[in-house]
């Protein structure tokens, strides 16, 4: 069992950068990946990007628009999703989620085992 929590949103202006964290209940590193998703309002679930099992990252480039980066911090089981350059649309709540699932089923949904609460991202002028 992993329990998942996302801090970090809040209120920002377009072209300005927030930082989420997601902390784990156990340590991830080597055992879960770790994706984080979005969910803007009247809208589907949209994967943004994940780390690895073991490091590897990937994004959804649609979204992240080189805009993005996730990094750790393994010891305190912490992931974040830094995002540069935030615009309107990248309005939503932002999830962060564990996968103990192959490299291949990355950007997959239904292959996440374990949710946080979510944390909301405001874009806004």
């Amino acid at each position: 069992q992993v329990e998942l929590v996302e801090s970090g949103g809040g209120l920002v202006q377009p072209g300005t950068s927030l930082t989420l964290s997601c902390t784990a209940s156990v340590r991830t590193f080597g055992t879960y990946a770790i994706g984080w998703f979005r969910q803007a309002p009247g809208k589907e679930r949209e994967f943004v990007g994940a780390l690895g099992r073991t490091g590897q990252i990937t994004f959804n480039t649609e979204i992240a628009k080189g805009r993005f980066t996730i990094s750790r911090q393994t010891t305190k089981n912490l992931v974040y999703l830094q995002m540069n350059n935030l615009q309107s649309d990248d309005t939503a709540v932002y999830y962060c989620a564990a996968n103990r699932a192959v490299w291949s089923t990355i950007r997959q949904e239904s292959h996440y085992i374990y949710w946080g609460q979510g944390t909301q991202v405001t874009v806004s002028s």
